[in-house]
């Protein structure tokens, strides 16, 4: 039963948030998805977004179960649980603060931001900052486990993936390719969700 509430939630959060972040930029006319942040297409001030807030706080609601129930499958593995933990608490409910609280309109980065966006950014830097090293954790904690090479080798590529496009996103925060940087980030996340997910289900005991 756990491992099939960790298999849906992580398979509805991950598809969940994806097909979300494609919906909210096709909805804005002159939005583009190499130069602007997936926060933008929801931001305070865009018309008809309130759905799409409720939709990312729902997709960070079934990521964090993922995680949380994902962590309690491999209770016997303490260094891998603590990567599952982190994941949902900085991504799973990082998501759903940055659904209640979205950025100011445009999400400009000078210092005079809303609470909002403060709490917005504070979340997504925390988020950027910690769960590509869940994922690496994971992957090297996972390696001597039996029947699990292909997760050891998925969690470190995902890990350093994600990481290696975080170090270039904060370089130049402000840069033309912001909005790719990033989904290249979300979608090295989401994918290892997803493989991880699909995992778990195919665990014999």
């Amino acid at each position: 039963m756990k491992r099939q509430v960790a298999f849906w939630s992580g398979l509805i959060g991950a598809l969940l948030f994806a097909i979300t972040s494609i919906i909210a930029g096709l909805q804005i006319e002159g939005y583009n998805f190499i130069s602007q942040y997936i926060s933008e297409s929801y931001a305070t001030g865009i018309p008809n977004s309130d759905y799409l807030k409720n939709l990312f706080i729902i997709s960070g609601i079934f990521l964090a179960l993922f995680g949380f129930s994902a962590a309690f499958n491999l209770k016997a593995y303490k260094v891998i649980q603590i990567g599952f933990f982190l994941f949902a608490i900085f991504y799973g409910l990082a998501t759903i603060i940055t659904g209640i609280f979205p950025c100011d309109y445009g999400c400009p980065s000078d210092a005079e931001v809303s609470v909002a966006q403060f709490i917005h950014n504070a979340s997504g830097f925390l988020t950027y900052t910690i769960v590509p090293f869940c994922l690496i954790g994971v992957g090297l904690a996972s390696k001597k486990l039996p029947n699990v090479s292909d997760l050891h080798r998925v969690s470190l590529i995902c890990g350093v993936l994600s990481l290696a496009f975080v170090v270039i996103l904060f370089g130049n925060p402000q840069g033309p390719f912001i909005g790719l940087f990033q989904r290249i980030i979300e979608g090295s996340i989401l994918f290892w969700v997803l493989f991880t997910a699909f995992h778990i289900r195919s665990i014999k005991n």
